[in-house]
């Protein structure tokens, strides 16, 4: 009787998986459409529990700003903190401001400053990512936890395998980022090889707004901006 009781449970979540299809396809579907239009931008990781006056917050905010200056359009994940902060910042000089919001059970809620019609919800994190990665031409990935290291090294596998166009992808606050760096080069490099050489030059160590727009601008000097696939 168990036995069959389980196997019932097991067609019935089978069957709805099947149908879980078209409100993943809904999800691509009101992404591209929203996101084709937005124009060159750089997506802005971090921390949702960065508090208003932190200096990760105002170095965020700084950011965003330096970026919406520049002609670039922000991208961040819509929720608090340095998401926050990083909309906050391109809502100041008026650039596109961009949120990709995802509903969790603590912390992330949309944020005031993202462009009324550039904001997305979604329920699934594979379909967000997604829509960082096409529509990102470089990432800023200020400190954070669990959630904005999946993030980064999505990323950075997908610019290693060469799944998508390369773009620059920035670590913000060198003396946060020190001691993963070290960890790369050393014992993914040197001890294990479970990298090849160059792979740590795929990741810039900045530490200013001005550092940021400089590694765009040289690394964009002689390029198209385009989506990434």
């Amino acid at each position: 009787m168990a036995k069959a009781f389980k196997q019932r449970d097991w067609n019935e979540s089978k069957t709805n998986d099947a149908w879980s299809i078209f409100k993943i396809m809904g999800e691509f579907v009101q992404g591209f459409e929203t996101l084709q239009r937005i124009g060159p931008c750089i997506s802005i990781y971090g921390s949702a529990r960065m508090k208003e006056d932190s200096p990760v917050y105002n170095a965020s905010r700084a950011v965003g700003r330096a970026l919406a200056e520049r002609g670039y359009g922000v991208i961040t994940g819509g929720g608090p903190g340095v998401m926050e902060a990083g909309n906050r910042g391109a809502h100041d000089m008026g650039g596109t401001s961009v949120g990709l919001n995802i509903e969790l059970p603590f912390e992330q809620h949309n944020n005031p400053y993202i462009d009324r019609d550039k904001s997305i919800d979604f329920d699934y994190f594979f379909v967000r990512k997604v829509m960082f990665v096409k529509y990102s031409q470089g990432f800023v990935v200020m400190p954070g936890g669990f959630g904005t290291l999946d993030e980064l090294f999505e990323a950075l596998t997908l610019v290693q395998t060469k799944k998508v166009d390369p773009v620059p992808i920035m670590l913000y606050d060198s003396s946060f980022w020190a001691g993963l760096m070290d960890w790369i080069r050393k014992t993914l490099w040197e001890d294990y090889r479970t990298i090849s050489e160059h792979d740590p030059e795929l990741l810039h160590l900045v530490d200013s707004p001005e550092e940021v727009v400089k590694v765009l601008d040289d690394y964009y000097a002689k390029s198209l901006l385009r989506p990434n696939f």
